[in-house]
C-alpha cells in the first residue's frame, strides 16, 4: 500500500511544514564484501515532520538521517555532517537540500524520480548522475525521491552507502 500523500500547508504556511513519507532501505548495495546483502527494499514506513530553513525561529528539526532515523536541526553545530536531507523555501516553492547544497560536507544525494510509481521501485539508480549531491531539489507532492545517505560503518565495520525512497 503506498502511503497516503498528505497536502502541504496553504501557502501562508508554506514554509511552515513538509511531511514526508519514506521507506529506509537496509540493502548494503555499496557494502560488497557483506555476506548478508540483498537488493530489494526493506519497508520500514516513517512520517517525519521537518521544518523549512526559511522559518525564523532556530532549533527546529529542518533535517533527517534516513539510515539512523534521526531529526537534526541543521543550525546545531553537532549535527553537521549527520543528516542526509534538509527542507528549504526558495524562491517560494519547498525544496530538499543535501548537505553539500549548504557547504556541509558529506556524500548524500537525492534522485528525483518524476515518472516512477512508489510501489513498483525495486532498486535505486545505479547511474551516480541521477543524484544531486550539490543543488536543490524542488519539491514536488506526489512525486518520488531516491536518497544516497551519507556513508556510514556497515556491521562487518565496511563504509557502506545505504538508500531510501520517499514520496
Amino acid at each position: 500500500m503506498n502511503p497516503p500523500s498528505l497536502p502541504i500547508v496553504s501557502r501562508l504556511h508554506r514554509a511552515a511544514v513538509f511531511v514526508g513519507f519514506a521507506a529506509v532501505v537496509l540493502s548494503t548495495a555499496a557494502c560488497d564484501d557483506d555476506p548478508f546483502n540483498f537488493n530489494d527494499w526493506t519497508s520500514a514506513p516513517d512520517t517525519v515532520l521537518l521544518y523549512s530553513l526559511d522559518r525564523p525561529e532556530l532549533n527546529l528539526p529542518s533535517a533527517y538521517a534516513f539510515n539512523r532515523r534521526t531529526l537534526h536541526e541543521v543550525e546545531a553545530a553537532n549535527s553537521s555532517g549527520l543528516w542526509d536531507v534538509a527542507l528549504d523555501t526558495r524562491e517560494g516553492r519547498l525544496v530538499l537540500l543535501p548537505p553539500r547544497a549548504l557547504g556541509v560536507d558529506g556524500e548524500a544525494g537525492i534522485a528525483p524520480l518524476p515518472n516512477e510509481d512508489y510501489e513498483t521501485i525495486r532498486e535505486a539508480p545505479a547511474d551516480t548522475a541521477a543524484y544531486v549531491s550539490a543543488a536543490a531539489v524542488p519539491v514536488v507532492v506526489g512525486q518520488l525521491y531516491v536518497v544516497r545517505t551519507n556513508e556510514s560503518l556497515g556491521g562487518f565495520g565496511q563504509r557502506c552507502t545505504y538508500y531510501a525512497k520517499m514520496q
